[in-house]
């Protein structure tokens, strides 16, 4: 069954301790083992994988059920920010096939991680970073259109493609969103996994997924495009593709962070 497994191309000799030196065509090997645990008892990734749906779809709904629709487009790309922790579950399960360990759905709900209550404090801390990128389009938005109210989901996309204060919007609101999106990345995407497997608190695990990924960022890059690729096509078809691809990203940023960690 190993020798089906797609081989990890050796890192080349480097003084750096915190280099791998990976090209980033790993990030393919990463998506397919993720694909690859999702297929080892599919039923239990593709439950967590609905879950995940219905709290997402659920909380966007409540948007605008209540009239905060006008944060909608931020508060989808704020999902990217706070993935790290929903894929909590899909981390343990990737553990257990490691170690050869049985799994069920319940090990992945109720996840005890090494790190204890820490794995909270780093869920408050990117759910807080969310928070301020919401606040930050909030803020745009009347930087460029003043007292203007909201003119609706079925007027957004004319006001932003004809009008310069949308275009205005669009360059601005994705440079600072851009901004956003990559702190978060940096700090999230090895940090939960490490919080699940070590003894640590959350800021030297933030701190430590911030270090990997700036000495392994080609791979890292190319992790972070194939992520944001297939979230866009799940946002574009109604986020009913991310009840599949959830599952498959969370497997792969574990084998991610496997092959990043220094042993």
């Amino acid at each position: 069954m190993n020798d089906a497994l797609p081989q990890i191309m050796p890192a080349e000799p480097t003084n750096d301790p915190w280099a791998r030196n990976l090209p980033a065509g790993e990030a393919l090997v990463w998506l397919d083992l993720g694909w690859r645990d999702l297929m080892h008892g599919p039923h239990l990734s593709l439950c967590y994988g609905f879950f995940v749906w219905v709290l997402l779809a659920g909380a966007l709904w409540s948007l605008i059920a209540y009239g905060a629709d006008y944060i909608l487009f931020p508060a989808l790309s704020g999902i990217m920010v706070i993935g790290p922790v929903l894929a909590m579950g899909l981390y343990e399960k990737s553990q257990r096939l490691s170690l050869g360990l049985p799994v069920s759905l319940l090990d992945m709900i109720f996840v005890r991680p090494a790190s204890g209550y820490q794995v909270l404090f780093a869920g408050a801390l990117l759910c807080l970073l969310m928070m301020v990128w919401l606040r930050a389009a909030v803020i745009l938005y009347a930087l460029f259109f003043g007292l203007l109210p909201f003119p609706g989901l079925d007027q957004v996309v004319p006001m932003l493609a004809f009008m310069p204060a949308g275009w205005a919007t669009l360059i601005v609101g994705s440079a600072v969103g851009g901004l956003f999106a990559a702190f978060a990345f940096a700090i999230g995407a090895l940090s939960l996994p490490m919080l699940l497997q070590e003894h640590s608190d959350a800021l030297t695990a933030m701190g430590t997924s911030l270090v990997l990924v700036w000495h392994n960022l080609r791979v890292m890059l190319a992790w972070a495009a194939i992520v944001a690729a297939l979230f866009a096509v799940s946002v574009a078809l109604g986020l009913l593709p991310l009840i599949i691809v959830f599952p498959v990203l969370g497997h792969g940023t574990w084998h991610s962070y496997r092959a990043l960690r220094p042993a």
